[in-house]
């Protein structure tokens, strides 16, 4: 075993479900997009015949693909299945500047060079969620759903302010060990997780060797500045393809009145569903019982396709 591999492999003990997902390791692929190397990680159907479509996963705020390599196998039953880097997070370049259309790009260049065909389910998560929002809003007729889970969407003239910090991924930090990073690790909005074998795992996949020793993969400036500024409510107005909404019952971003503002932007019929005993990190807190929600409404989605 490598120096890499014995980094990331996981000390804390962890059920056999756990094992099995992180067994089957996606593909490490990349695509240039507007002048940014974006990576992005494929799983591919077990069985080509039963190659129903495509899932894109994608992360939230300073997050990376592999937040979905305990969901993503799951899916190989019937889907191939993506999960995206971000630009200016994961393994991902990074841009002298972002925005949400940029990113939307990433997305686009992702399921096509992924190949996960015209109609792809896009599952985006907190800050994913938005940026999914975008691209609902550009090409929402190549998807054949959209969810997005536990992004906080403001009603309109909400007070910004608590949302607006000029850095919020904070300063360079650099760790002389891998293991000190590792154990320095937390998650962000701060939450409690039981689940601590998957937090480790994601710790050990955010970590890369720096000028001096060990930094996080992410760009200090990936998320600066008014980030939520852009209209995401009129973006998920705007999309033109069936959409769901995904909250954590225990939330620290996600209000009620928030979930029923993002919910009713998505039309009638679109489904609210609440993940209970889950916290803003909810794939993290509840992985078990995201996957099946998940499934629940991409098969309800593919019955109303076929009637």
């Amino acid at each position: 075993m490598t120096e890499d591999e014995q980094n990331l492999e996981v000390q804390a003990p962890a059920p056999d479900w756990f094992h099995w997902a992180i067994g089957q390791p996606g593909q490490s692929k990349r695509v240039e997009v507007e002048g940014c190397s974006i990576h992005y990680l494929l799983w591919e159907p077990e069985e080509e015949s039963d190659h129903r479509g495509g899932i894109l996963f994608v992360h939230g705020g300073g997050a990376h693909a592999h937040w979905w390599s305990h969901i993503a196998p799951f899916f190989r039953a019937g889907y191939r299945v993506a999960s995206i880097d971000l630009s200016g997070m994961g393994d991902s370049a990074n841009r002298d500047e972002y925005n949400a259309t940029l990113r939307a790009e990433e997305i686009r260049a992702v399921i096509k060079e992924a190949e996960l065909g015209p109609k792809t389910y896009l599952v985006g998560h907190s800050f994913g969620g938005f940026m999914s929002m975008r691209y609902a809003a550009l090409y929402g007729e190549s998807l054949a759903g959209l969810v997005v889970a536990d992004s906080p969407l403001y009603p309109p003239g909400n007070d910004e302010s608590q949302r607006a910090r000029a850095n919020p991924m904070g300063a360079i930090r650099v760790y002389p060990t891998f293991e000190e990073a590792v154990s320095r690790f937390r998650l962000r909005p701060r939450q409690p997780c039981d689940n601590d074998y998957i937090v480790e795992y994601i710790a050990r996949h955010s970590i890369k060797s720096g000028e001096g020793g060990w930094i996080w993969k992410f760009d200090t400036h990936a998320m600066a500045g008014r980030r939520f500024a852009e209209p995401f409510h009129e973006h998920l107005a705007a999309a033109n393809c069936p959409s769901a909404l995904f909250v954590a019952a225990e939330s620290a971003l996600v209000t009620d009145e928030m979930a029923s503002y993002t919910h009713s932007l998505m039309g009638p019929g679109a489904p609210l569903v609440v993940i209970p005993a889950a916290h803003h990190h909810l794939i993290l807190d509840q992985p078990l019982a995201f996957v099946a929600a998940l499934r629940t409404q991409l098969e309800s989605w593919e019955r109303r396709e076929e009637r």
